[in-house]
């Protein structure tokens, strides 16, 4: 599976139809910041960001060792770690990314779960870095959905897909607890505005 999803994936990919709304022009140019995306729609952004050498982070987990080899054939660099599983030592990997001028991908409602509720390290990042984060919304016209926790998404042959960006968010440092929860469910409320504004594009019922 390892060695053939890429090339499937690949070949989708090329009949994708991509639209993307509202890109920040720190992403168009290169600069270092935090994008964050569903777990379940990671596939409809990875084609048009190959290349980039953007960091993502991805669970040690039979699931993220099936995706790793997707994101490295794209062009992706790949830190493996998570909440319960080698989590501090991602997380020097990527703050060192980050002072390196990297872009950081970030699933905030995965590795587990549940769909679309967020933890607290993306805003906590976030703040400890003071670099932007960039919600990226993500929606498609068709699409196969696994029997997932996060409803994976793969978009069929010549679907559409939009890239939806929502309001880039800057957060001072030190902020508490509280301030993060708060920030943290922000972030997600912009998240969700931004997929349903990729489906209202599209013309198509939402699948949150």
């Amino acid at each position: 599976m390892p060695h053939v999803a890429p090339r499937v994936l690949g070949w989708l990919a090329r009949t994708w139809r991509i639209e993307v709304l509202d890109e920040p022009v720190e992403i168009a140019s290169g600069q270092s910041g935090l994008i964050a995306i569903w777990h379940g729609r990671m596939l409809l952004a990875l084609a048009h960001y190959a290349q980039r050498d953007f960091r993502v982070l991805v669970s040690p987990s039979a699931d993220g060792s099936l995706v790793a080899p997707l994101l490295v054939r794209f062009g992706y660099g790949v830190v493996r770690g998570s909440s319960s599983r080698g989590g501090a030592r991602a997380l020097r990997h990527l703050l060192v990314d980050l002072r390196k001028g990297k872009t950081v991908v970030l699933t905030p409602d995965g590795p587990r779960g549940p769909r679309h509720a967020m933890n607290l390290g993306l805003a906590w990042m976030g703040s400890a870095t003071g670099l932007p984060i960039f919600p990226l919304g993500l929606a498609t016209d068709r699409a196969w959905h696994l029997s997932s926790w996060d409803y994976f998404t793969i978009p069929r042959p010549f679907a559409r897909v939009v890239l939806s960006f929502g309001p880039t968010q800057h957060l001072p440092r030190g902020l508490s607890e509280g301030e993060l929860d708060a920030r943290t469910a922000a972030v997600r409320d912009i998240l969700l505005a931004a997929e349903r504004r990729g489906f209202r594009h599209l013309g198509v019922a939402e699948d949150l």
